[in-house]
């Protein structure tokens, strides 16, 4: 088949459940073109031929690779026949993996639309990890950082809050405490013992360039301590000292993406929680 070249790229989701699954992996393989921008339609919710019919018009009218995860099977067998006639690649994100669990299991599976999203312990736990994260917030609630599975410290503009998110939406219930100089840290802090302890440090210049932009979006010009280079660099070799001195790792954040960093962090809560 010819080589089509092209500076962008129809992506058309198609999920009978929310399409999380379906996003992350299509953008894990666009995220391999960097010259190609992939222009996304994701259509959740799709579980009838009505619904489906709209689906491939719109397919249709603008042809690219679609991506499907649909159990029922007369609804997959449509979508890939209308794929067919429009020339355009359609495949199954889920079925290569369910043939690899059926030929090593010998067993059939049972279809459930978005059995992923049950509502089991998991779920659940993954929500109180998400409300712990939300109130002990921006060092909030400290009197019972104990109950923390992770506590994050960093000073200001090391992405803290969202990490703690990210990680709460994997069931980590995540404290962070921001580094303010001039602004003792809580007592409670360096007396726990349970929870993990993180820094998340970053580069001078990375943190000044993020907290020009923030004042810029602020319209506050005044703040020049807050953006001065030698003062962010005295704040960060604080962080580095403290968290030495008490063995808390550190995580240079300046060019790790918010996933990177969880991971890392997950992989420390995993090694302390053995431990």
């Amino acid at each position: 088949m010819p080589n089509r070249v092209h500076s962008y790229v129809h992506l058309h989701l198609v999920s009978d459940a929310t399409g999380e699954t379906l996003i992350a992996v299509a953008r894990a393989a666009a995220a391999q073109y960097a010259s190609v921008r992939a222009i996304e339609h994701v259509y959740p919710l799709v579980r009838s031929t009505k619904q489906l019919d709209r689906v491939t018009t719109e397919i249709e009218a603008a042809p690219g690779i679609v991506l499907y995860t649909l159990i029922g099977a007369e609804l997959a067998e449509r979508l890939e026949a209308r794929c067919k006639e429009y020339g355009a690649p359609c495949v199954s994100v889920l079925a290569p993996v369910l043939n690899v669990f059926q030929s090593y299991l010998g067993t059939q599976s049972t279809p459930r639309i978005g059995g992923q999203h049950v509502l089991n312990a998991d779920y659940f736990r993954r929500i109180d990890a998400l409300n712990y994260t939300l109130v002990h917030d921006d060092g909030q609630m400290v009197e019972d950082l104990e109950e923390a599975d992770v506590v994050l410290i960093g000073i200001s503009r090391t992405s803290k809050t969202p990490t703690g998110i990210y990680l709460a939406n994997r069931g980590i219930k995540t404290a962070n405490i921001p580094i303010v100089p001039g602004i003792p840290l809580p007592p409670q802090l360096e007396s726990l013992s349970g929870p993990l302890v993180v820094g998340l440090v970053a580069s001078p210049e990375r943190i000044v360039q993020i907290r020009q932009n923030r004042l810029l979006s602020l319209n506050d010009r005044d703040n020049t301590a807050y953006v001065d280079r030698l003062a962010v660099a005295e704040e960060i070799a604080f962080t580095r000292k403290l968290c030495a001195r008490h063995e808390w790792p550190t995580i240079d954040v300046t060019r790790r993406s918010i996933e990177e960093t969880a991971a890392a962090i997950l992989a420390l809560h995993k090694e302390h929680r053995d431990a």
